[in-house]
């Protein structure tokens, strides 16, 4: 059917045609030339096998079945309308709040400095966060609760797409008073792996990162004590509790200031990727789309 249904261009100037009683008139309106105008109802016309417009000295008019189709093009045109305002009203509610899902790291450290550039972008958006583990930002957006999500770990979550945005360096801390603050050489990953650590929980991209780095020397030992926020960690770790692995973003002020000492660690890389995330197949749109697009300095 849709080869022989002219579009809506031609459509709209057959309308412009029956209104104004000119072709001439009715290309002005429509902000082309004449000839153009001419050319598009000539094109309508082969396509109907129909004559719809009869033009003289005096202007243009209607034939018997050029009226007929004006009146069915007007339902087309005003449906076609009534779908553009109704897309358009989807786009503003959907632009109008965004819900961001995003592990504890970014959240703290590097969201509050995207969300505050995309509030000068999108003044009108409101703006939801959902803070947890890589984990829970996954379970999230599969459940639909989230537009946008930012993991830290190895890998996407099945069910999701996503991209890197940066990559983060993971740093081995103490208090300035534990024993490793004083040694000269670099931890090693077995003594690392054999030592009993202030981690974060199950399902943090923390924890994964280090689980998988440690796997080859023997894994991680029991955890000194496990806690679910990177605060939490930071906060242990200062207190002397003793070792912590955590993001360099998120224990900077604290190694500048000296309430932790970073302690090197030899032969292992603690490094990951860091990454938004999004339902798969439905790529990020509207301020969800600007957000991404503000994300691209997160390498670290």
């Amino acid at each position: 059917m849709t080869h022989r249904v002219p579009d809506l261009g031609a459509l709209e100037l057959l309308l412009a045609v029956a209104r104004l009683g000119s072709l001439g008139r009715a290309a002005r309106e429509m902000g082309i030339t004449q000839p153009a105008a001419s050319s598009r109802i000539r094109a309508m016309e082969r396509r109907l096998g129909l004559a719809l417009v009869e033009r003289s000295p005096r202007g243009s008019r209607l034939t018997e079945a050029g009226t007929l189709v004006t009146d069915w093009a007007r339902r087309i045109v005003e449906a076609a309308e009534a779908f553009d305002a109704g897309v358009h009203a989807l786009r503003d509610r959907r632009d109008s709040r965004l819900t961001v899902a995003a592990s504890m790291t970014i959240a703290e450290y590097l969201l509050p400095g995207w969300l505050i550039a995309l509030r000068a972008m999108r003044p009108g958006t409101a703006v939801s966060l959902l803070a947890g583990n890589s984990a829970a930002v996954a379970a999230h957006l599969l459940a639909g609760e989230a537009d946008l999500g930012f993991v830290e770990g190895l890998d996407v979550a099945p069910g999701l797409d996503g991209a890197v945005i940066g990559r983060d360096r993971l740093a081995v801390v103490v208090a300035p008073d534990h024993p490793w603050a004083r040694r000269r050489v670099p931890v090693s990953p077995q003594e690392l792996a054999g030592t009993p650590l202030v981690l974060r929980e199950r399902g943090s991209g923390t924890r994964q990162v280090l689980h998988e780095a440690l796997a080859a020397y023997g894994g991680l030992a029991d955890p000194l004590l496990e806690l679910a926020s990177t605060t939490a960690v930071k906060a242990a770790a200062i207190s002397g509790a003793g070792p912590a692995v955590l993001s360099r973003l998120a224990v900077r002020e604290e190694l500048a200031a000296r309430r932790l000492a970073e302690i090197p660690l030899a032969e292992v890389r603690l490094r990951r990727d860091l990454r938004a995330v999004w339902p798969a197949g439905q790529r990020p749109a509207g301020p969800a789309r600007d957000l991404l697009g503000l994300t691209r300095s997160a390498e670290r």
